[in-house]
Parts: structure tokens; C-alpha cells; sequence
């Protein structure tokens, strides 16, 4: 296999100076090593440098994934041993000599299925790029070849990057290209037996792999996805592909997707193509298909190029992320999937949870965008009396700011059009990102007013939303009540037959009282309990009633005194007017043919 593979490498070679080319292999899928081969041609550097990305654009944490790194080596184009010396978590350095060409060899160790992580065993491959493909230090911009060799077991290679010549050769190789190391890491790849169709909206051919047994039909999916697909592209008024792919994973309990450039991963339960579980796919597809748009082309500018040795902070994921769940499910609406009232229900769920939320009035959701590296994905127990997630407060902040703009333009523009402005001046004209200070004037620009106050209080502070004031100007019905009823505040977890704290709502009675996240709560009032019981009993109790729990903390017993008391929360409630107006009608407009 290596003399066929260095034979095809060779074959290859083109003029272009400095080229890298990667062969990926999988000869015991079993054991869930991929072998990766790069080939450095025509090497300019002395010592060039490797390195494993540390992240996954798309998904903001540093995943290490040089930790799956083994067996790293070089040879020259004669077979014979470079020396390598690796200088940090990440990076490799190869001592060529006099070698014109410098092969390498490593493998990667991969079994953790999800969007943004690779994985190998019998039944199929996935590669999401960055945790799989080196790259050269300095070399990211140059073109290249990858030549995928599948299992013999795997018949099928499924991606979005182009074909190189034949796609498959008569050996059952892959031959694909690309123009960048960012375009090779930013197409995942499918590797296996997967079902594949296709289907075209608005001209442009969708493929779509589905690796996984379940209760999916080809044929809605084809109706449904082509549906979201156009509306999706409806936002902005042109697709920037001439092809896409969806790939798809049916799994025991998925849940997620992550966007790229022209595919996207979604990972959902096997089960869940009915009721609900449907609708909650047909929302992540649009959610990721929008970023093709958001995020991918309009962009803050520390999103691209990506720095893959650290993180890449930015304080406007609320936008991206924000604004992308915001018209993911506008966007079923806009389908004719969701009814006026299920919209409205809907988006009145996600102002009820912000606003309702502890951690909303601590976090302001600019910091939250910059935090992603060390809070969103790292939660702990008292995550949620400190943290708000940019996705919901960032979709509230969109809803509310659609809303002012289709009521100062009187039904005639919306959220839309600003962000088509975006999409024209800095992908199209500028082809760069924008500025955290760029975003604001733009949008300051766009209104006719300065935004530096509505940045001051709702985006860098914690101040609760003009929810009414804001839906209120489109002629919907807004109603505040504060709800207000005895809670205990502390959430709980049978584990073996024990009843655990999980954690503890800052300033109610359980941490009041003094109860901890881990204590194991025993006994109350005399009573030995279970999870059910001690919650069913706490739930009967009244604003002011003192009670007594037997605690176990460290192994050590101990009684502890409460008072319950009671919780307010803010709750929204948003009815459609009597009589419909031009801005409703505009606003939950259905687009969809």
C-alpha cells in the first residue's frame, strides 16, 4: 500500500512550488487510526514546521487535538529517515537537509462521534478536517491534492471538496482538491456505506449522506430540506455555491450541527423524524444553512483566516450564533411550517427563558461571545446563576431588533436588509470581516440613530430587554406579569440510589440554608427519601414554612435548617393583534411556494 500510495503522490506533482498533498487510510477501522500521509514538495524552508489545529472553526474551545497524534515521521523522496523534533503541544519540526521532498506519516486516533470531532470504527469514517489534517507553518494558502483510500468494507467517500480529475480511481481511491488548507478543513468528510440522495433548490444540487438506521423518508426529506433551503437563501437574495452537502448522523442521542463554508454536519436521535423531534430538525437545517450566510461570509474579522494554534476571540457570536437562531425558526415560519401563533409561541419561549434566567443579569452577552472558550463549553454546577448563552439572548436581541426595523421603515424593510448590507460591503466588496466598531456604526448607520446605547445596556450589560416597547410598535399584544411562586431552588439527580444536589440557584432557600452541590440529601423531617418524594414533598410546601433536611457531605452527616421562599420570574406574553397590520403581515410573512 505505501508504494501506491507514494506512486500516487508522484503522479500528482504539478509545477506549483511548495505544494502539500495528504493521502488518508483507514486499514483497521476497528481500531479507529486513521493513517495520514502528507507530501511536502518542493520545500523552501530549512526546517518546515507542522502543526495540529487546536480547535474547530465553528465550535469555540480548545479541543487539543494533537492529543490523538501518533507515531509522527519523515522520510526524503529516497526512503531515508528525516529527523524531527517536536516543540510544543502542537508542532513538529523536520529536518530536511538536502531533500526536495519530505513525507510524512502519522496517525490519528479517532472515536468521539459529533460534529466537530473525527471518528473510525467498522461501520463507517468521519473526518472533520482540523483534527485530522497537519498543516505546513506558513503554507496554509497554497493548493493542494488529498487522495482518500477507503476500507475495503467502505464503498462510498461523500464530501464537498472538488474532484480531482476521476474522482475514483480504478483501485477505489478518492481523488479530491482544493485551493487552501482552510477549504480542505472546512470540507468533513463521510466515509463508508451511507445512504445518499440529492435534491436542487434553486438550481444549486444538495447532496445529502446519511450514515445511521431511521425513521427518515427520502422523499419528505427531500420536499422539507428543498423548502428551508430556498427560504433560507430568500434572506439574503443569492446562494454563493454551485453545490452543497448535508452530512447526516442518525446516532442513539444526537442532537447539534456545525456549519461550513458549503456542507454542514447535523447529528439527531435515530427516532426523531416525527412530531417535535422533526420540527427540531427541519430548525437545526435551517439554523446551519443560514450560517452559509452568517458566520462563513458575513463575519466578524477575527472569524477568518483562522488562527488554528489559539483561540479566536470575537465579543459578536450573539450575532452569529444569536441572529442565526433567531431565523431559524422564523424561517419555518416564513416555509408555512410553523403557524402565525406556533411562531409567536415559540419566540415567547426564548424571552420568557433569557429573561427568566439568573445568570442574565450578571453576564452581559458581548462577554459571553468572548467567553465561549471558557465558559459555554465548560459548564459547571453554577453555570446558570453567572453565565447567559449568546444563541438565546442573541435571538431575543435579533427579534427585537427586526422588529424596530420594520416599524421604522413602516413594513417596507427588516432585519434582512441590514444584513444584506453587510453581506455586500464586506464579503463582496471588502472580502474581509468587520470590526466589533464596524458592526456598530453599520448598524447605527442603518437605523438613523446611534445604537451605542442599546450596545451599552443590552449588549455589554445585563438591563432586561424593550421586549414590549419593541413588539409593542408592530401592534402585537405584550403583557408582563411577574411569576412568582415557593421555590427551593436546588435541582437534584438520583445516582445509585442516592439523591444528589446537582446545583444550587444563587439567593434561594437551599443555598440559603446552606446546602452544597454534591451533598447527598438523606432524610427530611425524620424521613428517609428518594429523589421523587423529597421533590413531590418540597413542591407542597408554602413561602415561609421552616423545615429541617439530614445531609450527607464528605461522608459526614449533618442536619440542616430551611426557609422556603419565594421565586420571581419576568414572563412575556406575546398575542397577535385582533386586527393584522402591514408590519405583522410583513414580518411573519410566508415566503415559501
Amino acid at each position: 500500500m505505501r508504494s501506491l500510495l507514494l506512486s500516487f503522490l508522484f503522479l500528482t506533482i504539478t509545477a506549483t512550488a511548495q505544494q502539500v498533498n495528504y493521502s488518508l487510510r483507514m486499514d483497521k477501522p476497528h481500531n479507529h487510526y486513521f493513517q495520514v500521509t502528507m507530501e511536502l514538495i518542493d520545500m523552501k524552508m530549512a526546517e518546515p514546521i507542522i502543526k495540529m489545529p487546536v480547535w474547530a472553526p465553528g465550535s469555540y474551545l480548545v479541543r487539543e487535538f494533537a492529543k490523538h497524534v501518533n507515531q509522527v515521521s519523515a522520510t526524503d523522496e529516497n526512503g531515508a529517515k528525516l529527523p524531527i523534533v517536536k516543540l510544543s503541544k502542537n508542532a513538529w519540526k523536520i529536518k530536511r537537509g538536502k531533500a526536495k521532498r519530505i513525507i510524512v506519516d502519522y496517525e490519528v486516533y479517532a472515536f468521539e462521534l459529533s460534529v466537530r470531532t473525527s471518528f473510525l470504527d467498522a461501520s463507517h469514517g468521519f473526518v472533520s478536517g482540523s483534527g485530522v489534517f497537519m498543516f505546513v507553518d506558513g503554507l496554509i494558502n497554497k493548493p493542494g491534492k488529498l487522495n482518500v483510500i477507503p476500507h475495503a468494507s467502505f464503498k462510498k467517500v461523500t464530501t464537498s471538496l472538488r474532484e480531482a480529475g476521476e474522482s475514483v480511481a480504478a483501485d477505489g481511491q478518492f481523488n479530491f482538491q482544493y485551493e487552501t488548507y482552510d477549504e480542505l478543513v472546512d470540507c468533513p468528510i463521510e466515509i463508508g456505506n451511507h445512504e445518499v440522495f440529492t435534491f436542487n433548490a434553486l438550481g444549486i444540487p444538495h447532496t445529502v449522506a446519511i450514515y445511521g438506521e431511521g425513521n427518515h423518508s427520502v422523499d419528505q426529506l427531500k420536499t422539507d430540506m428543498a423548502k428551508i433551503v430556498e427560504t433560507t437563501a430568500s434572506v439574503i437574495g443569492e446562494n454563493p455555491n454551485d453545490r452543497y452537502t448535508f452530512v447526516i448522523h442518525n446516532v442513539v442521542d444526537g442532537g447539534g450541527g456545525l456549519e461550513h463554508s458549503n456542507s454542514c454536519v447535523l447529528s439527531l436521535s435515530r427516532w426523531d423524524y416525527t412530531g417535535s423531534g422533526y420540527l427540531g430538525f427541519l430548525s437545526l437545517v435551517a439554523h446551519e444553512y443560514f450560517h452559509l450566510w452568517n458566520v462563513k461570509r458575513i463575519r466578524p474579522i477575527e472569524l477568518g483566516p483562522f488562527d488554528y494554534d489559539k483561540e479566536n476571540y470575537t465579543s459578536l457570536l450573539w450575532v452569529m450564533e444569536g441572529f442565526t437562531s433567531y431565523y431559524d425558526e422564523l424561517l419555518l415560519r416564513r416555509a408555512g411550517i410553523y403557524s402565525e401563533k406556533e411562531y409567536l409561541d415559540k419566540l415567547q419561549s426564548t424571552i420568557n427563558y433569557v429573561e427568566g434566567s439568573v445568570g442574565s443579569r450578571v453576564q452581559p452577552v458581548a462577554h459571553a461571545s468572548f467567553d465561549a472558550w471558557i465558559k459555554a463549553y465548560r459548564p459547571n454546577e453554577n453555570s446558570s446563576n453567572t453565565t447567559m448563552t449568546y444563541y438565546s439572548r442573541g435571538a431575543m436581541l435579533g427579534a427585537i431588533l427586526d422588529a424596530d426595523i420594520i416599524s421604522k421603515y413602516d413594513g417596507k424593510k427588516s432585519l434582512d436588509d441590514f444584513l444584506r448590507v453587510l453581506y455586500t460591503k464586506y464579503y463582496k466588496q471588502l472580502n474581509r470581516g468587520f470590526t466589533t466598531e464596524e458592526f456598530k456604526q453599520e448598524l447605527s448607520n442603518f437605523m438613523g440613530k446611534s445604537m451605542n446605547p442599546f450596545f451599552e445596556q443590552y449588549v455589554d450589560g445585563t438591563e432586561v430587554a424593550p421586549v414590549a416597547q419593541a413588539f409593542m410598535t408592530l401592534g402585537l399584544g405584550v403583557s408582563t406579569s411577574k411569576n412568582e411562586r415557593p421555590s427551593f431552588g436546588a435541582t437534584l439527580r438520583q445516582e445509585g440510589g442516592k439523591v444528589i444536589v446537582k446545583g444550587i440557584r444563587a439567593g434561594s432557600a437551599a443555598e440559603d440554608g446552606g446546602l452544597s452541590p454534591n451533598d447527598e440529601i438523606i432524610g427530611y423531617n425524620g424521613y428517609r427519601v428518594d429523589q421523587s418524594a423529597v421533590e413531590q414533598w418540597l413542591n407542597g410546601l408554602a413561602a415561609g414554612q421552616s423545615f429541617k433536611l439530614l445531609v450527607s457531605r464528605d461522608e459526614k452527616l449533618f442536619e440542616l435548617a430551611f426557609t422556603m421562599t419565594n421565586y420571581a420570574k419576568m414572563q412575556f406574553q406575546l398575542s397577535l393583534p385582533k386586527e393584522p397590520n402591514s408590519k405583522v403581515n410583513y414580518w411573519l410573512r410566508t415566503t415559501s411556494k
